[in-house]
C-alpha cells in the first residue's frame, strides 16, 4: 500500500560555511530519517519519488525556492504536502522590519535579509501550494554544540523563528505548523543521540506510536499531541507549538502501518474508476461494506470505518478510506474486487474493472 497522496521536501542544513555556524551530525541525521520513514512501505507509505530532499550543500536558497515552487506546481488539492527544516532560524531587524528566516547553506552573513528565506516569502510560497492538508515541521533553534549565527555589523540576529511568523506561516485553511520549541528556547540534542528529542520523537509517532483512529493512518493532531507530550517529558524546558488559523478537520499525514511488511506497490485507480468501483459497490452490496461480509472477507477492519447514513455514504466514505490507504493492513481495491467477483464471478462491470487494475 502507498499514501499516493502524499509529497514531502525535506531540508537540513548544518555544515555552514563558518566554523562557528556549523551545527551538529544530527540536524543532517534527522533529515534522512525523517525521509527513509515516510517513504518506508512498512511505515508511511509515500512513493519515492515524491520525497524531495535537500542536504547541506544541496541546500541553496534557489535550491529550496525551485523545490518550493514544484510543489506548488505539482501538488494537488487532495494530496497532503508535508515539508521539514532542520538548520539555523534567524531573528533580525527592529520594529516594522523585524523579521524571521530559514538560513540556507549560502546565506552571507553581511546580507541576510538577501540571502536567506524571509517569512513573508516563505507564507507566500506556502499560499501558493494548492494542497488542502499542508504540514510544516520546523527545527531552527538548536542546542547541545550548536553553532551560533552571526550576522553583520548592522544585524541584530537572534537564533530560532519568532511565534508571530509562525502564526503567519500557518495561515490558510488546512495549514500547520509544527515548531520543535518556543522561540525562546532551544532544541535539544541528548548526548550521544543520533536525533533531536523533537525529531526522535516524530520518528516514533511516525512509526506507529501515537495514538490513532485505529483505520490506517496517523493524523496531524496524533502527531503533535505524541511529540509534545514526550519531548516536555524528556526536557521539561522545552515546548513544541502548534499554529494553525483555519484548521477543518484533523487530516491524515501519512499511513500507520508500523513497520508492517506490504506487498508491492499497485498502481493506484483513476478517479473514474474510483467513481465506477462505488457505483458497483453500493448495487451489489447495498447496505454497506458490512453486507455479507464483504469488507472483511477482503482483508478490511471493520472497526476502522465510519458506519453511519445509507449504505452509499458508508460505501463513499468507506472507498475514501482506502484511498487514503487505510480501512486494514490486508484490503486494497483489487482484494475487494477478487472477493466481489467470487460473490458474482458473470458481473461485466467487475470484469472490465479489474482487467483495468
Amino acid at each position: 500500500m502507498t499514501f499516493d497522496i502524499g509529497r514531502a521536501l525535506v531540508i537540513a542544513v548544518a555544515d555552514y560555511p563558518e566554523r562557528a555556524d556549523v551545527l551538529p551530525e544530527a540536524v543532517v541525521n534527522d533529515a534522512r530519517d525523517i525521509a527513509a520513514v515516510l517513504q518506508d512501505p512498512g511505515y508511511c507509505g509515500f512513493r519515492p519519488d515524491r520525497v524531495r530532499m535537500l542536504v547541506n550543500h544541496q541546500a541553496t536558497l534557489d535550491a529550496i525556492r525551485t523545490e518550493l515552487s514544484d510543489l506548488a506546481s505539482s501538488a494537488g488539492p487532495d494530496d497532503t504536502v508535508v515539508i521539514f527544516f532542520s538548520g539555523h532560524g534567524a531573528r533580525f531587524g527592529a520594529g516594522s522590519i523585524k523579521t524571521s528566516s530559514l538560513v540556507p547553506i549560502d546565506y552571507r552573513a553581511d546580507d541576510l535579509p538577501g540571502t536567506t528565506l524571509q517569512a513573508a516569502e516563505f507564507s507566500e510560497t506556502l499560499r501558493g501550494i494548492r494542497a488542502r492538508r499542508l504540514l510544516v515541521f520546523l527545527d531552527a533553534c538548536h542546542s547541545g554544540g550548536a553553532g551560533t549565527l552571526k550576522g553583520g555589523q548592522s544585524a541584530q540576529v537572534r537564533p530560532g523563528f519568532d511565534e508571530k511568523s509562525l502564526q503567519n506561516l500557518a495561515h490558510g485553511v488546512g495549514r500547520v505548523i509544527i515548531a520543535s520549541s518556543r522561540a525562546s528556547e532551544a532544541s535539544f540534542l541528548l548526548p550521544g543521540a543520533r536525533n533531536s528529542v523533537f525529531t526522535d520523537y516524530l520518528l516514533q509517532a511516525l512509526k506507529g506510536k501515537a495514538h490513532t483512529e485505529g483505520d490506517g493512518l496517523i493524523r496531524v493532531f496524533d502527531i503533535f499531541n505524541y511529540v509534545a507530550e514526550h519531548v516536555h517529558r524528556a526536557k521539561p524546558e522545552q515546548h513544541p507549538i502548534f499554529k494553525a488559523s483555519d484548521l477543518e478537520d484533523n487530516f491524515p499525514v501519512a499511513l500507520d502501518l508500523g513497520g508492517k511488511k506490504t506487498v508491492a506497490h499497485m498502481p493506484s485507480p483513476r478517479s473514474d474508476q474510483w467513481r465506477a468501483l462505488e457505483e458497483i459497490m453500493v448495487d451489489l452490496y447495498p447496505t454497506g461494506p458490512t453486507d455479507q461480509d464483504i469488507w472483511a472477507r477482503a482483508g478490511g477492519e471493520i472497526s476502522r470505518l465510519t458506519l453511519t447514513g445509507t449504505g452509499r455514504a458508508t460505501w463513499f466514505a468507506a472507498l475514501r478510506i482506502l484511498r487514503l490507504g487505510g480501512g486494514g493492513h490486508e484490503v486494497n481495491t483489487h482484494t475487494l474486487l477478487e472477493t466481489a467477483l467470487f460473490d458474482f464471478p458473470h458481473h461485466a462491470g467487475l470484469t472490465v474493472l479489474a482487467r483495468s487494475l
